[in-house]
This record gives C-alpha cells, structure tokens and sequence, in this order.
C-alpha cells in the first residue's frame, strides 16, 4: 500500500514520465491510498473547473485512510517528536501518522519528510 504526497500526485496529474508510468500501474493495481488534506492541497491548486473535475473524480475513487482526531494527533506527533524543528508541517504529520497507522510506505519527493522517516517507510519506485 502506498501513500503518495501532493507532490506526487502533481507530477501524476502533469504527466511527468518518471512519476506517470509507477504511478498509473500502482492505481490501476489499487495499491494507492490516499488521505482528504492531499486532495485539498490539490483542489487548493486547480486553476480551472476540468482540472478541479478530475481530482474529485480521482478523490471519489481511491481508497482513503480515515483516523479519527487525525489532526489533534499529528499535533500531538509534532510536539512530542519535535518534527517542527525538521522543517516537517502539519500535514506532513498527518501523512505520516495516516500511513503508520495502516502499513502503507509514502511516496514522497520532500527532503525533510523523507529525513524524518524510516528507509522502510519510504517508497522507492
């Protein structure tokens, strides 16, 4: 199960080679999960209706991760594990967590992210 991070589903949605063809065979495969704060990042970012159109459709087809309290969790993670100071957010808390709490490894291009996690957590493509 994999979990991929804004950036990638962006590099997806742009068609970038390196990222389209592993991530293309990973969804039609059902190994992508996802989270509802990275489609928001990319609903944030649609600059028209198309493209806001195919990330819901996307949305309303993938499998989700749900975690009650994520939120007051992934705070709680970022103090007690001082991950702030790593440069590492919020939201990249809650993927974090999000992914822990049901196996999944992140795909992810954020050097801070991937400096706070362990190699076994990490997808490499």
């Amino acid at each position: 199960m994999i979990l991929a991070d804004t950036s990638i589903w962006i590099d997806f949605f742009r068609t970038e080679t390196k990222v389209f063809v592993e991530f293309r065979s990973l969804l039609e495969k059902r190994e992508v999960v996802s989270l509802d704060c990275i489609f928001g990042e990319l609903l944030q970012g649609a600059s028209h209706q198309r493209e806001r159109k195919l990330i819901l459709e996307y949305w309303d087809s993938i499998p989700k991760i749900t975690i009650t309290d994520l939120w007051v969790k992934a705070g709680s993670f970022s103090s007690e594990s001082r991950i702030i100071s790593k440069g590492v957010g919020l939201i990249d808390c809650a993927i974090i967590l999000a992914a822990r709490s049901v196996g999944a490894s992140i795909w992810t291009k954020d050097k801070k992210m991937n400096g706070v996690l362990a190699t076994t957590e990490r997808y490499q493509p």
